[in-house]
């Protein structure tokens, strides 16, 4: 009877799972259908997109993981923009959003310019950042790590200010110092807060990203890629360059959320 039970337990677990990728292959599937039934240049099928986006960066030696001297010039230094960002984003978000949060004064007079920055849309900022650092590679980190920031900083101050009062006093009985009590206490019952700013942060920066890379003076990337695609009406690229953003940014998400469960659990992430 137990051995059936923990038998059934992964086919439970699985079929959600199943569910998921259902609905993904039959939108694929009515993607392919119609783009075929339409015919037009301009609305390709999946198949064909996905053959052109393999041929073009996935086809390469098994010694370079598979992937093309255009992957190359395209993916990474992309992906190395959005990491840069994303880390300056996360370490500066993270330590000032704790450090806001857990002085009831700072948090008082820090929260109206946080709520301005974080309703201020992310793209309308670029401009500033080419004024300031001219284009290149610098103004692209800059304006992803400073849009980012604002998720992780606003929701690190809220998780802080969301320890339990209760602990706090246990903890100044037990005579723990400030960074026992960070360690402990606070950086614990903020983490589930504190990803849930990462995940915001993760997709503002790949958004910021690509539209970056979109502006004059870049010559490689993703959203380069896509310009230059666009001026040679390559629309296969174009529509190449899309899917490439879609999976890497699943990818990306699905990478964060198993951090999450790994150091909070699945039952207290957000």
């Amino acid at each position: 009877m137990q051995n059936s039970r923990s038998r059934s337990r992964p086919a439970r677990a699985a079929v959600p799972l199943l569910l998921r990728w259902s609905v993904l292959l039959a939108a694929v599937v009515g993607w392919e259908a119609a783009a075929r039934a339409h015919g037009s240049v301009y609305f390709p099928p999946p198949l064909r997109i996905a053959r052109h986006a393999h041929g073009l960066w996935f086809s390469g030696p098994l010694g370079h993981l598979f992937l093309t001297r255009a992957a190359v010039d395209t993916i990474l230094p992309s992906l190395g923009r959005m990491a840069a960002g994303f880390v300056l984003a996360a370490v500066a978000g993270i330590a000032l959003g704790i450090a806001v949060g857990r002085s009831r004064r700072a948090y008082a007079l820090c929260n109206p310019v946080l709520q301005f920055a974080r309703a201020v849309p992310p793209p309308a900022l670029v401009p500033v950042f080419v004024v300031v650092l001219d284009f290149g590679t610098p103004m692209q980190v800059a304006s992803i790590a400073f849009s980012a920031l604002w998720p992780v900083l606003v929701n690190s101050a809220e998780g802080a200010r969301a320890t339990d009062p209760l602990r706090l006093e246990v903890a100044a009985v037990l005579r723990l110092t400030g960074p026992e009590r960070l360690w402990f206490l606070v950086l614990p019952s903020a983490l589930p807060r504190i990803f849930a700013g990462l995940r915001l942060s993760l997709s503002l920066s790949l958004i910021l990203m690509v539209f970056s890379e979109l502006l004059p003076g870049t010559a490689d990337g993703i959203g380069f890629t896509l310009t230059d695609a666009q001026t040679r009406s390559d629309l296969l690229t174009v529509w190449s360059a899309l899917m490439l953003l879609g999976v890497l940014g699943f990818l990306l998400n699905t990478g964060l959320l198993a951090v999450e469960r790994r150091l909070i659990g699945p039952g207290r992430s957000s």
